[in-house]
């Protein structure tokens, strides 16, 4: 029996223990060519292979109408930060951003090195974590895109529906709950997500286009940061991050093999659930960062009404085998990220510990 931890990091985060046993098998010898797949060409039918099926696996999966193309890039998030302004955003347009948290904040930065942003709506300064309403955006006349995070992973804050934006194209970073649930991707022009959540390990970036935005696209842009680039060569203009892509695949395949997206939903209300109730029912000894309509189902975020006893919480909870439980740094107190992956039996053991924890501490 392998000893696994209780593994609630925020990413890279926990993969689902029989993707890593598959990968494990064919990690020398990848169906029986007598290499790994980190050893073969780029350019070889095995890893084309790959490359197709893990695109058509991501269609199937967000149930995308004709008309978008897939493609795996490099350089995380982070980078799609800087691209989307450099291929989007002209000289008499305006980049609109909903800020809701740290990632929101730091790409409504970075677009502002590339002309004009304007922040369309934001969540309240003051009081719990929370998000705007979809129904109060203001989008500029002149807007190239709206760009939102479906999911703050540091504030623990997730949008439950999508703004209607008419002409002006949606763009979601969804880095932290690509295909947690269903919801209508056709809403979007643009969806990018960093694997290391949801998707498999770090090193890919999923990034999914509509069609109708390459004629949107600057000529100016530098060979590696166009989309064209990447769109033209279907994701093989250089080396790709192979071993990425493959484990993506196996994950994709994982989740539909589990029922699709809204088995994903499910588990994943029915695990945080577990750990939302004992922060409710726990009469002030735990307290929620977050406003209840807006809770995140991938990010807990909590506090002690003790400060000071938050250490002896993570203390204690790394020694009965709970990995990850210290909220980012900008934040501080207590998360918990419960992304697909993550076990019930592990959520269970974390509400269970709480418990046990309040009984002693009390």
């Amino acid at each position: 029996m392998v000893n696994r931890a209780y593994n609630f990091n925020a990413g890279p985060a926990a993969l689902p223990l029989e993707v890593l046993r598959q990968a494990q098998e064919e990690l020398v010898d990848y169906q029986g060519i007598g290499m790994s797949i980190m050893e073969i060409s780029h350019r070889s039918k095995q890893y084309e292979q790959v490359n197709e099926e893990t695109q058509q696996l991501v269609k199937e999966l967000l149930q995308l109408p004709a008309g978008y193309r897939v493609i795996f890039l490099q350089g995380g998030a982070s980078t799609q930060f800087a691209m989307i302004p450099m291929n989007l955003l002209k000289p008499d347009q305006a980049a609109a951003y909903v800020l809701t948290g740290s990632w929101s904040d730091k790409a409504y930065k970075e677009a502002k090195l590339f002309g004009e942003a304007v922040v369309a709506a934001q969540s309240s300064k003051e009081g719990l974590l929370n998000m705007p309403s979809v129904n109060g955006i203001e989008l500029p006349a002149n807007a190239a895109y709206l760009h939102i995070t479906s999911n703050e992973t540091i504030a623990g804050t997730q949008f439950k529906a999508f703004p209607a934006t008419g002409d002006v194209p949606l763009i979601g970073d969804m880095s932290s709950d690509i295909l947690s649930r269903p919801f209508d991707a056709s809403q979007f022009a643009m969806i990018y997500a960093g694997a290391q959540k949801n998707l498999g390990p770090s090193g890919v970036t999923l990034v999914i286009l509509k069609e109708e935005l390459v004629d949107r696209f600057r000529s100016d842009v530098p060979t590696m940061l166009s989309y064209s680039t990447h769109l033209s060569n279907d994701s093989l203009y250089n080396t790709p991050p192979v071993y990425s892509v493959y484990m993506m695949n196996l994950v994709l395949k994982w989740i539909q093999k589990s029922g699709g997206l809204a088995k994903m939903a499910e588990r994943n209300k029915e695990k945080t659930d577990l750990i939302y109730q004992v922060i409710d029912q726990s009469s002030g000894f735990y307290q929620g960062l977050t406003e209840k309509e807006d809770r995140s189902l991938m990010n807990i975020t909590f506090k002690l009404a003790d400060p000071e006893m938050e250490k002896q919480f993570i203390s204690e909870a790394e020694a009965n085998g709970f990995v990850g439980l210290k909220g980012h740094r900008s934040v501080g107190h207590l998360r918990a990220s419960t992304y697909n992956a993550v076990p019930y039996e592990s959520c269970q053991a974390l509400a269970q510990f709480m418990q046990q924890f309040q009984s002693k501490h009390s």
